[in-house]
């Protein structure tokens, strides 16, 4: 019996170390090998040129930047050429630059980010919840943390078709990707936890309206666009459109619909590799004296955008309206956003603000391959595994996890099965 009781703890204990040892190994990245050394940046844009050659099927823009300016640039196309200049449907990562305009206003004294948001708006207000609406405050709304349980995603409308006013949209928004509630409503204690909102991003776009008196995109141009030297970058594709915007593919190659969107604020900017290489430098002191926001944005408002707001499973994961995706070395993050759309729209953008160094990555034709290139730059930059990339691995993660777990189990088996012969 002794035998037995020594046998089950030691494979309890073998279990749990592997365990341990595989999730800490695979979050500490011990078992990964950066795609370039560490320290050689001609290496590593050569590297993302070969992978941007293997595996694109769209089209792409890539830039790398140090000390907040372009060192190398890459562009792939399967169809018209495209460019620095090149407007690409960014999705997601134009959260980024809402929640810039949101702190704006902040900054002017004409909101408080720890006011309640319904204080501001003036056509919609939250709908009565369980919870207390007065603790959805304009910093949570802003780092996923008002317990807003939308769950947007906006899928877009196609054209000819008519576009939900904001209004409704937020009601419920009739273009609700799959999965998604669509209603912006308090679902959640606020304050408790990190829950990521599309719909809280529409709401943004509201307060802006709202408070300015302007068309979002138009304050947007006014405040924030034009100021940062971001001419080419719109938040409202005119009809005509102007030239150079790249067009939109899906798996195979094959041309995709360009979709519209009633929220903007999170999910239709259109901007260039060059335009977002100026908003990334427009975070530190430029290198003829201008300030950190350029005049935009007073540095301690950048400083409070990349302080941690949210976290999950213990790690800090998100600032207000940015994705902290890795520790910088320096005491602070690797941080960005990141835009995903159907059928194949993906965009990322990283800088680390203690260098200015940073890489961005528009594309379409997979619905991954720029997150993957700027989760290697991460990893190469710092040795650290962005967020965003252990979260794309999870699934072999835990095959790889689970195999081992069945090696100790089979190996305790066989034991189990010789002391079992012994006893006979």
């Amino acid at each position: 019996m002794r035998r037995w009781i020594l046998l089950g703890v030691a494979t309890l204990v073998a279990l749990a170390v592997w365990t341990v040892v595989f999730a800490a190994g695979t979050l500490e990245g011990w078992w990964r090998q950066p795609l370039a050394p560490r320290g050689d940046p001609a290496a590593f844009a050569a590297a993302a040129d070969a992978m941007i050659a293997a595996e694109s099927t769209g089209n792409l823009a890539l830039t790398l930047i140090e000390d907040g300016r372009p060192v190398h640039e890459r562009f792939a196309s399967a169809g018209a050429p495209v460019d620095r200049d090149t407007l690409f449907q960014v999705a997601s990562l134009s959260k980024w630059i809402t929640a810039f305009g949101v702190m704006t206003l902040v900054d002017a004294g004409r909101i408080d980010l720890d006011a309640p948001v319904d204080t501001y708006l003036k056509r919609w207000k939250l709908p009565a919840s369980q919870f207390d609406n007065r603790q959805v405050t304009v910093r949570r709304v802003l780092s996923h943390t008002a317990g807003l349980t939308d769950g947007l995603g906006y899928g877009g409308f196609a054209p000819g078709k008519p576009i939900q006013p904001l209004v409704a949209s937020l009601t419920r928004a009739s273009d609700a990707s799959p999965g998604a509630d669509g209603a912006v409503k308090v679902g959640l204690q606020p304050g408790a936890g990190w829950k990521y909102s599309g719909g809280g991003y529409a709401l943004l776009q509201l307060l802006i309206e709202d408070v300015t008196g302007e068309p979002f995109e138009a304050y947007m141009r006014r405040a924030v666009l034009d100021p940062l030297g971001m001419t080419r970058s719109t938040f409202l594709l005119s009809e005509p459109g102007p030239g150079n915007v790249a067009e939109i593919y899906g798996p195979g190659r094959t041309r995709a619909i360009h979709y519209r969107f009633t929220a903007t604020a999170a999910a239709s900017l259109y901007t260039s590799a060059a335009d977002l290489t100026r908003f990334i430098a427009a975070h530190r002191p430029g290198p003829d004296g201008a300030p950190a926001g350029r005049g935009v944005l007073a540095p301690p408002a950048l400083a409070e955008m990349r302080r941690p707001h949210a976290s999950q499973y213990g790690a800090d994961i998100w600032g207000l309206g940015l994705v902290l995706y890795a520790p910088n070395e320096a005491g602070e993050f690797i941080v960005g956003h990141d835009g995903n759309n159907f059928p194949a729209i993906n965009t990322s953008a990283r800088f680390d603000p203690a260098s200015g160094d940073g890489i961005v990555v528009l594309e379409t034709g997979d619905d991954l391959l720029a997150t993957r290139l700027a989760g290697e730059w991460v990893f190469w930059r710092t040795g650290n595994v962005d967020n965003l990339t252990v979260l794309m691995e999870v699934k072999q993660t835990l095959v790889v996890l689970a195999v081992g777990l069945a090696v100790i189990l089979l190996g305790a088996g066989m034991v189990g099965w010789r002391l079992r012969g012994r006893r006979r």
